[in-house]
């Protein structure tokens, strides 16, 4: 046995308070002990205004030290934690306030007007309202728990209650019954999960996030790494040759990234790519968004078979596929995790077998959810006990899986079902196109035709034979009843930092007329 501590933040603080638990991005580090200090501040604050265990609080914040020391203080007082997406409107976070009963709102500066529309027309009263930075009506959140010091009196794990964003209606709080296990010990999920991947506690570990925190996924890698004794890196703002510069200056081990980030890496001149050492990467894991075949190729090819994908919800379950598995299964996104359950299912709700198409129905070992306050939501996407996101994909004889496509992204054009992400996968590959998105408008004949709606590269102009050209390259590589009838063209596509397409934005204007004609 090697002299460790034991994992978990308070363990790890006790034990080795001069550890580094997290890098800020300000190159701030910040140790074990003082990461559990302002997070035992944070929840005695909590507990003096009253919150009790199933209560629920709001961040919407950079990356930052501090959403990672309030995230711990409502981990360890049963506290329900909401990461707001800082791209959502005042209204929009008001919508998640309210919906979420929050007992507390913490914003940062940046987000001031937001933040302030936000706590206004939700009613939280001002002394509800802390910021990082200066926000007027807001109390710095220095001022939470100030003078105050030892763990909080009440201490039971909480969890984060993370808003899905749906394509329709309201987004939906996924609320997990919380277990009133005690915070100092790293619930066997997280070490779990990490396991999966090859991740152990310690072992030299430093972590890299360049996504923002309120994504769930990315959320999760940070929070896990610090109580698994691993350090973790923030960036701010992502930068591909500033990412690799860090992976050099902390000897990164492992990130989780998306595929937008691996095209912008891969877009380096070479020379720079070279300039830097990433070879104490261990792990690279990704899943938020389709990687196109190519660019994972040349990633394995770059950084060798550390590049890891998964496929999961926020509701639970999933699959894995390391580096030299996908060369041999190229496409697959994996074999369920252990104590996970993956089926294709038909619309009756009967297995298929290897090989033919369907909704991918998933379940994690004994896990239970809600959408919070929309029971309807909740049993809508279910089969028994297993559950469908709405992707479509099917099972080879082997086990692994295969995407196709979102149901609701499908195109059916004259009764043939058509999968987007597939002609995307292959349009990206044109060295003229940044990026690209594929989806069905509407044709009097066929019901649907394919549109895709390109994003040329940088200095590259939109024209005719811009577009002879993309179409003369899909030819050679698509079927012809693959092939998109028209090209539109974007300055950038609507896409959130981490990688997901907003379809729905390009797609409806070119159905508007339709809704309007019915």
């Amino acid at each position: 046995m090697s002299n460790e501590p034991t994992p978990g933040l308070w363990n790890i603080a006790a034990d080795d308070p001069g550890r580094i638990a997290l890098v800020d991005p300000d190159g701030r580090e910040v140790s074990y002990g003082e990461l559990a200090a302002a997070a035992d501040r944070y929840g005695r604050g909590m507990q003096a205004m009253g919150l009790r265990p199933g209560d629920s609080v709001v961040m919407m914040l950079h990356n930052t030290a501090e959403l990672v020391a309030f995230y711990f203080a409502a981990f360890q007082t049963g506290t329900y934690i909401v990461a707001a997406n800082w791209h959502l409107t005042g209204p929009e976070v008001a919508y998640i306030l309210s919906d979420s009963e929050a007992k507390i709102f913490l914003a940062g500066d940046r987000f001031a007007e937001a933040a302030t529309i936000a706590a206004d027309e939700a009613g939280l009263p001002a002394d509800r309202r802390f910021s990082v930075g200066a926000i007027d009506g807001f109390r710095p959140l220095s001022e939470l728990g100030a003078g105050e010091t030892g763990r909080p009196d009440i201490q039971t794990t909480g969890a984060p209650m993370l808003y899905t964003s749906g394509t329709t209606g309201k987004p939906k709080g996924v609320k997990r019954p919380l277990t009133g296990a005690n915070p100092n010990d790293v619930p066997l999920a997280s070490s779990g999960f990490f396991g999966i991947f090859g991740i152990k506690p310690f072992d030299n570990h430093v972590h890299i996030c360049g996504s923002p925190l309120y994504h769930t996924a990315v959320l999760n890698f940070v929070t896990i790494s610090i109580q698994l004794g691993h350090t973790a890196v923030l960036m701010d703002r992502w930068d591909a040759e500033q990412m690799i510069a860090l992976i050099e200056k902390y000897k990164v081990t492992h990130s989780h990234m998306v595929p937008t980030q691996f095209n912008r890496l891969l877009a380096l001149p070479e020379d720079v790519r070279k300039k830097y050492d990433v070879s104490s990467l261990r792990c690279v894991i990704h899943g938020a968004a389709p990687c196109p075949q190519e660019v994972k190729r040349q990633m394995l090819e770059w950084w060798g078979p550390v590049v890891t994908e998964y496929y999961a919800a926020t509701e639970g379950g999933g699959t894995t596929i390391f580096g030299d598995e996908w060369l041999r299964k190229p496409g697959s996104v994996g074999k369920a995790w252990p104590n996970s359950v993956v089926k294709i299912l038909d619309d009756d709700g009967n297995e298929l077998p290897p090989g033919e198409i369907g909704p991918v129905y998933m379940r994690m070992g004994g896990s239970t959810f809600e959408y919070k306050g929309d029971k309807k939501k909740t049993e809508e996407g279910r089969v028994g006990d297993l559950f469908t996101l709405g992707d479509v994909g099917y099972m080879d004889s082997d086990g692994y899986l295969f995407l196709c496509d979102r149901k609701s992204d499908m195109i059916i054009s004259g009764g043939v079902n058509i999968y987007p992400a597939e002609i995307e996968g292959e349009l990206i590959l044109h060295p003229k196109i940044a990026d690209v998105a594929v989806f069905g408008v509407p044709h009097a004949d066929w019901g649907e035709e394919i549109k895709a709606v390109v994003q040329p590269e940088e200095g590259v102009e939109p024209s005719d034979e811009l577009t002879a050209e993309i179409l003369e390259f899909a030819k050679a590589r698509l079927a012809k009843f693959k092939l998109p009838k028209s090209v539109d063209y974007a300055v950038e596509l609507p896409r959130d930092p981490n990688g997901k397409l907003y379809k729905r934005k390009l797609r409806d204007p070119y159905w508007a007329d339709r809704k309007t004609a019915i």
